[in-house]
């Protein structure tokens, strides 16, 4: 099994999103099948473990940290082999009543360690940026849970290299987590490209477009109760159909290599960046490790410029946006 970086953190060319064992993709299942499941992926080869404070059903207030929980269950007996990495959430009023952002930041990861039956994160995200609150004082803030232990990196989520650059000199992200596929390529243009040059981890959520990419999605199928992909554009019937030729392309590409259109779909991007560690999230066992075989799939030069060129050719309907951020965090 091959390795990348995150500055310096080296985890397996794919990680595991484990978001979906608690919200986001309808009824989940049970949480020993959910352990289970992330210990599989563990025996596959997988090092890579993401989860968030926020991940409990319907994400209310009430379920913070049922993710996270899961989690520290199911990597306990292998934490010290892991990457294991988490985020959280800031409202405007807590460093007010806690006195500072770094004493927000540490009673948030205090919470998360004591959940996650562990001493320390391997790294901590900044979920969303609250426009109300200093990025300067939260990059501060991480520096000192680092000077103490208490995690080993931090990134951020759903940024533009506006925000990068008024951290990068304060205490220097390890990674940045935005979304990213065949189907959102916006962060091409400024985000990964920073990235690359300062050193910093691109981790791609979202890689299959919500599974739109794996070609197993029905147009007809409807989704509902906690399932984000009700909101999901791409996920629209009329997109879903007028995106057809895309499945197209990955379904050739895949009979040629003998593999599936969504392990197709994650070789492209590894290919194309050597920093990029997608993190695909799945509640089935067998998909989950159905993404991870997709580091066993090696493109060509010639294939990747032929699936680039056909990316290149065709509109994409549907551009996913995020939905806990402003739009300009997703514009260059």
């Amino acid at each position: 099994m091959k390795s990348r970086k995150l500055k310096d953190l080296i985890v397996s060319e794919i990680g595991m999103g484990c978001m979906g064992f608690s919200h986001g993709y309808g009824e989940i299942p049970t949480e020993e099948y959910a352990i289970a499941a992330i210990r599989k992926a563990y025996d596959y080869g997988c090092t890579f473990f993401d989860t968030a404070e926020a991940y409990g059903p319907y994400l209310r207030p009430e379920n913070r940290g049922h993710n996270e929980r899961i989690v520290g269950k199911a990597v306990r007996d292998f934490r010290k082999d892991i990457v294991l990495a988490t985020k959280l959430h800031m409202a405007t009023e807590e460093p007010k009543q806690d006195g500072s952002v770094y004493h927000t930041l540490r009673r948030h990861v205090e919470a998360s360690l004591e959940r996650l039956q562990t001493d320390y994160i391997d790294l901590y995200y900044l979920h969303r940026v609250n426009p109300e609150i200093a990025v300067e004082d939260v990059a501060e803030g991480m520096g000192r849970l680092i000077e103490e232990g208490l995690i080993r990196g931090w990134g951020m989520s759903m940024v533009n290299v506006a925000y990068l650059e008024r951290v990068q000199d304060i205490t220097p992200l390890t990674a940045v987590q935005n979304i990213y596929s065949m189907m959102d390529r916006a962060y091409e243009k400024g985000v990964i490209p920073y990235c690359m040059e300062h050193n910093i981890g691109f981790v791609p959520f979202s890689p299959i477009a919500s599974g739109y990419l794996s070609g197993k999605v029905n147009p007809n199928q409807e989704f509902t109760g906690d399932d984000v992909r009700q909101w999901v554009p791409q996920l629209k019937k009329e997109n879903m159909i007028a995106n057809r030729p895309l499945l197209e392309v990955l379904s050739d590409m895949a009979d040629k290599k003998n593999a599936t259109n969504a392990q197709i779909s994650l070789a492209w991007m590894l290919h194309k960046y050597p920093h990029v560690v997608p993190i695909p999230g799945s509640k089935n066992q067998e998909r989950i490790l159905e993404n991870l075989g997709a580091w066993n799939v090696v493109l060509t030069d010639d294939e990747f410029r032929s699936l680039e060129d056909a990316l290149n050719s065709m509109a994409i309907h549907g551009q996913r946006r995020d939905l806990h951020a402003p739009t300009e965090f997703i514009d260059e």
